[in-house]
């Protein structure tokens, strides 16, 4: 689990990925045949000498802050990278990320000792709350922190059960560490190319996909991510069927139709590779939400797309719940299908 966890605790913001850059391209040395690094800031692993060309995508970077504002007592104002609940921001922990060093600190807010009851009843909106890093003054937080910094959930990572972890950026580490297994398990002599893509900037508008699929220009492509559990109190079976521990979800379609409609081809290949190997799965129909795998269909002359991902608890906060059997699963089925290729 070292190397998930590795994954999970490393900084990358969206257009700030370089410390998973690192790790995502140490690891593909080990089993790929060559690695790139674009200038958008993806990596593109290669596998394989087919002349088919199938991507697989994993997005590299985890929703988080940026220094907007810094006021006169020293307090930060953030806006925010990413889809993120204002709910789940009061009073968590989190890691400036400056040229100088990691400086820690804390979202703050007005506490409800002195909050009248109308505000109560209201979500603090992120424009009102601030971030305390002790500092004195304006000016002692100015020789710390500077506008525009990259900020990320405080780092965590750990075990609940036997199969059951949780951890920060799951979204989309889990998917990075998929990929990087996949790579390792299919064979150099496999008669296609496979392009291993971690990608850039798919949290503020699948940014990476777009640019690397443009330019690898692939026969097919698959990507992997994270979706939406739908095993805990207050989410009805009707938005979300997905329990985790019961297999890798294959999505139908994503956003209502707005995203990936899966290519029939792929579907069905996921499908019948998952019986045949008895690899347990769930169907995903997505009525919000896309993965990269949107932008990779609609590319070029179009590029058919499947995705598989993992359904995950609480993703886009700080802290996310997953079970490992559904990782190794979809390590399992991606890798199969892409044997079973024809």
């Amino acid at each position: 689990m070292e190397l998930l966890k590795k994954l999970c605790n490393a900084h990358g913001v969206s257009g700030f990925e370089g410390k998973v850059t690192e790790i995502m391209k140490k690891e593909f040395k080990k089993s790929c045949e060559s690695i790139e690094i674009d200038s958008f800031g993806n990596v593109i692993a290669k596998k394989g000498k087919g002349e088919k060309k199938i991507m697989l995508a994993a997005h590299m970077d985890e929703i988080g802050l940026m220094v907007k504002h810094i006021n006169e007592k020293g307090f930060i104002n953030f806006v925010k990278i990413g889809g993120i609940d204002d709910r789940v921001l009061i009073n968590q922990r989190v890691i400036i990320k400056t040229k100088k060093g990691d400086i820690p600190g804390v979202i703050g807010s007005k506490p409800p000792h002195l909050q009248k009851e109308e505000e109560r009843k209201n979500v603090i909106k992120h424009e009102e709350l601030f971030i305390d890093i002790g500092a004195r003054d304006q000016k002692d937080a100015k020789k710390r922190v500077e506008i525009g910094d990259p900020i990320i959930f405080e780092p965590n990572f750990g075990q609940f059960t036997e199969d059951v972890f949780y951890g920060k950026a799951i979204d989309d580490r889990l998917g990075c560490y998929i990929l990087l297994r996949v790579m390792e398990k299919i064979p150099r002599d496999i008669d296609m190319t496979i392009y291993a893509v971690g990608t850039a900037q798919e949290e503020v508008g699948l940014k990476g996909a777009r640019v690397s699929a443009f330019k690898l220009n692939p026969d097919y492509a698959f990507a992997v991510d994270t979706t939406i559990a739908g095993d805990t109190p207050q989410i009805k079976e009707t938005e979300s069927s997905l329990k985790i521990g019961k297999g890798p979800a294959i999505t139908i379609t994503e956003a209502s139709g707005r995203g990936v409609v899966t290519h029939p081809k792929l579907r069905e290949l996921l499908i019948k590779t998952a019986k045949k190997y008895k690899i347990p799965y769930q169907v995903d129909v997505l009525e919000g939400g896309m993965t990269d795998g949107a932008i990779i269909y609609l590319t070029r002359e179009g590029v058919p797309t499947g995705v598989i991902s993992v359904a995950c608890r609480y993703i886009h906060g700080p802290t996310g719940v997953f079970n490992m059997k559904d990782v190794d699963n979809a390590i399992k089925l991606l890798t199969k299908a892409l044997m079973e290729f024809r």
